[in-house]
């Protein structure tokens, strides 16, 4: 299984914790066929990622993370988000400006523009990869997606993701150390990010909406706010929990686990119908 799915004995109220880039099961055939070593392979991870929301079913909502790497396979990009320079036989047709930088479905490096591949693959090696890690995670996703929206009336994911420290070296400081996307309204209501935003800084962490992420495919794709199903994808500042340079926990990990599980248990009761400030707020 390329996912692992885990549920609640009690589904509260249809919220969906996600991880679409944690995944660190490196198969050997791909191992044999890059150059790079395990570090830099692994910081397209986002590690450990998978682990800070594994407390989501303890207060009734669903995680679902990635065991494959994003360098194998990026599933918050489309399935044609294909890179000609990648995969062979891909004809030349007009690329987004993710896979013009080598950031397609098929990724062409990693973080620092490192190239992962030794030579292009096959067009049927980049088809098998997507039929066997990309779809099964999508076919998932919809499919907790159309539950909620049944079960519950809405569907609220949470794509969680992390980021390098000096992603946001630009920003005059205090630097956020989160960042929420909902494609500055498209894929979540604002008044959803504002409530997700809320309890984050409720934690005593400094947030931005929008700037410089704002969500991905998995956001376009499945953000209908309109239908009350709202996507936000968070950012979290590696720093905050990982030695960026070797890849391990910090020893503070645990105490960060904690205080994130307190912002899982408080959205795992989301209400996106009652969020006039109190449904969340008052706790």
């Amino acid at each position: 299984m390329p996912f692992s799915l885990q549920r609640p004995d009690h589904w509260t109220s249809g919220v969906i914790f996600a991880s679409p880039h944690s995944g660190s099961e490196y198969p050997d055939w791909f191992l044999e066929n890059t150059s790079l070593p395990m570090n830099a392979l692994r910081s397209s991870e986002d590690a450990f990622v998978d682990r800070l929301i594994d407390s989501a079913p303890d207060h009734g909502a669903v995680a679902l993370s990635a065991r494959m790497p994003r360098c194998l396979i990026d599933l918050n990009r489309g399935p044609d988000e294909i890179d000609p320079l990648v995969v062979r036989g891909i004809p030349r047709h007009p690329l987004n400006q993710r896979t013009i930088a080598g950031l397609g479905v098929i990724p062409r490096v990693v973080a620092q523009g490192r190239a992962i591949h030794n030579r292009p693959i096959d067009r049927a090696e980049a088809e098998r990869r997507i039929d066997a890690y990309w779809r099964p995670y999508h076919q998932a996703l919809n499919a907790l997606i159309t539950e909620a929206q049944a079960r519950f009336g809405q569907a609220i994911l949470i794509d969680m993701h992390s980021m390098p420290h000096d992603a946001l070296s630009h920003l005059h400081d205090p630097r956020p150390e989160f960042v929420l996307g909902n494609r500055y309204g498209l894929s979540a209501a604002a008044r959803v990010l504002d409530a997700i935003a809320g309890v984050i800084e409720d934690e005593g962490w400094r947030v931005r909406r929008n700037s410089p992420f704002s969500g991905a495919y998995i956001c376009s794709t499945y953000g209908r706010p309109g239908h009350n199903i709202h996507v936000v994808q968070v950012e979290i500042d590696r720093s905050l929990y990982m030695n960026e340079s070797t890849i391990t926990p910090l020893p503070e990990f645990d105490n960060f686990s904690g205080r994130l599980a307190n912002v899982i248990r408080r959205l795992s009761a989301f209400d996106s119908g009652a969020i006039s400030g109190e449904s969340i707020a008052a706790e």
